[in-house]
């Protein structure tokens, strides 16, 4: 439980240079993981629970911003746009 948490919090400042579709992936799999492994108290229900969490967030991010498409430049650098 103490590695999730340790996971967790060096995940989620990450978060906050992403899209929101990648933040929203992001903390959906850290919740989704401290929720599973505290429910089931193994690493499985912890996996499981990163997996259905990550997989929500991500579409709930996603829903959150309607007709923006990220793109990079000839630099690599990444920003967003309309589609």
């Amino acid at each position: 439980m103490k590695k999730i948490l340790l996971v967790a919090s060096v995940i989620l400042p990450l978060a906050a240079s992403c899209t929101q579709t990648e933040r929203g992936a992001a903390i959906g799999a850290a919740s989704g993981g401290i929720i599973g492994g505290a429910i089931s108290n193994d690493v499985r229900g912890a996996a499981v629970g990163a997996a259905v969490g990550g997989v929500a967030g991500a579409l709930i991010g996603r829903a959150s911003e309607p007709g923006y498409c990220v793109y990079r430049d000839r630099y690599g650098r990444r920003y967003t746009a309309r589609c």
